[in-house]
């Protein structure tokens, strides 16, 4: 695989840089990491609204690129979250992955594992995609803090301590055998807490990069994409790339 396009379907910019540095850091040379912004949306998702504009958002941001010429590999969702996951893969082709799922899936090679992140309301959120996702059996326990992850980037210092401490608390309330630190705005922040912890630490953005090489080991075939080509409203991008690749 020699392009990785990742999505981050908030549209802040900082996110998006932090995902560029931190994945590109992550994945060899070779592999090109070209990280887009959400063209519209919250700035930071933290409800079941903001997550369901994220989504046409994450696919109007792969429309866009197909527009500009750009060509990707695979492609990645830059939220601990995955919002547009499955639409996503039912309209690219090529392999898509989302660092939710990605750390779901690393977390879940030590056993039941619990998740730590910011924001109340992504709980549910975060059981509905687990559920989805088929590690429902393995997810312990979620254990949000307060802030926002928007807020925890913004207090590094801060939010160490606080994550830390809420770390320690998930793996021993929830008697798990590994610990997610979910947000894509956390990115690097686990290298710090993971000396602390009895149990293995996983960093969402990591995860995704780590899914990202793997994604290009594999070589998949690309797949047929599929589109509804009777939309009404969206970017002339999105009407392009449904007329381009109409639903079978």
């Amino acid at each position: 695989m020699g392009r990785l396009l990742i999505i981050n379907p908030n549209t802040s910019a900082v996110v998006s840089a932090l995902l560029q540095r931190h994945v590109q850091g992550d994945v060899s040379p070779a592999l090109k990491v070209h990280t887009v912004t959400a063209r519209f949306g919250a700035p930071y998702i933290a409800s079941e609204a903001s997550y369901a504009v994220a989504q046409h958002a994450v696919l109007d941001a792969w429309a866009a690129a197909v527009a500009r010429g750009e060509r990707a590999d695979a492609v990645l969702i830059g939220c601990f979250g995955d919002p547009g996951l499955f639409a996503l893969r039912e309209a690219c082709g090529v392999p898509v992955g989302g660092l939710a799922e990605a750390a779901f899936a690393a977390a879940a090679r030590h056993g039941r594992f619990a998740v730590v992140t910011g924001g109340e309301r992504w709980r549910p959120m975060l059981e509905r995609l687990a559920l989805a996702l088929g590690h429902a059996s393995s997810l312990a326990g979620i254990h949000t803090v307060a802030p926002s992850g928007a807020e925890l980037a913004a207090d590094p210092a801060g939010a160490q301590a606080l994550l830390t401490e809420a770390c320690l608390e998930a793996a021993a309330r929830f008697e798990a055998q590994a610990v997610i630190l979910g947000g894509a705005g956390l990115a690097g922040l686990a290298a710090a807490i993971a000396p602390r912890l009895p149990v293995p630490l996983i960093d969402s953005v990591s995860a995704g990069a780590r899914w990202a090489i793997e994604a290009g080991r594999a070589a998949a075939a690309p797949r047929a994409a599929g589109i509804d080509a009777a939309w009404q409203g969206v970017s002339w991008e999105l009407e392009a790339l449904a007329a381009r690749h109409p639903h079978p």
